[in-house]
């Protein structure tokens, strides 16, 4: 056993660091998200852009933590608050990119836009991400704050957990497409994004990016004649 101990310890080392690797590679490969039910697509209200997802939620969670959505895709839910990780860099991330549900929906309850795309469904060839990336670049400034394109939306991304080809989501609200109609997405989103009530009070989104406007002074009634 003297003899023997110290090519055994090598070998129990040599074990243990091999299956710390099992375990990190497994914890890598594992999915951060999972889907209970995919949405379907609603009948439209006339008059209204998209339909309502019943919200999920706005915890945290950590890098690392999977995430179970009881609808996909996610207008809300549980998300990472961590820098790099969610909320996410606004841009067109590519079909092998792996942008996740539980950084972009970050950026929806700041306000921000994300427009997914399914490959599954025919929305990956040349032709649609060229696309994709000019609505990108021609992304119109906030209804209410007026925030810039790149700051929280739009982010463009993968996924396949959907009804259609295409889905614009902001906080709560979902418009699912076929077809990339970008003017329907842009009046989707300057509709619905921000928002606020009659008293001038925020309805969405959950995090506004500014201070709700100060209602302008009701002009002076004009005298009547004498």
């Amino acid at each position: 056993m003297e003899r023997l101990r110290t090519p055994l310890l090598a070998i129990l080392v040599v074990l243990l660091a091999g299956g710390g690797l099992v375990i990190v590679f497994a914890s890598a490969a594992a999915p951060a998200y999972a889907c209970t039910s995919v949405d379907a697509v609603e009948a439209p209200v006339a008059g209204e852009l998209g339909q309502v997802q019943p919200d999920m939620g706005s915890g945290h969670v950590q890098a690392g933590d999977k995430v179970t959505y009881p609808v996909c895709p996610p207008a809300s839910g549980k998300h990472l608050n961590k820098l790099g990780y969610g909320p996410l860099t606004p841009k067109v991330y590519g079909p092998d990119d792996g942008s996740t549900p539980n950084g972009w929906v970050h950026n929806l309850e700041h306000g921000g836009l994300v427009l997914l795309y399914s490959c599954t469904k025919g929305a990956c060839d040349d032709k649609a991400i060229a696309d994709l990336q000019a609505f990108s670049n021609s992304f119109p400034a906030s209804a209410v704050c007026a925030i810039p394109a790149g700051n929280v939306g739009p982010v463009i991304a993968r996924f396949e957990e959907m009804p259609t080809r295409f889905a614009a989501l902001i906080w709560d609200r979902v418009l699912y497409l076929d077809t990339l109609d970008t003017a329907k997405i842009g009046a989707f989103y300057t509709r619905y994004a921000e928002r606020l009530d009659s008293a001038g009070k925020w309805i969405a989104p959950p995090e506004p990016q500014c201070a709700a406007p100060t209602p302008s002074a009701s002009a002076a009634p004009t005298p009547t004649p004498s």
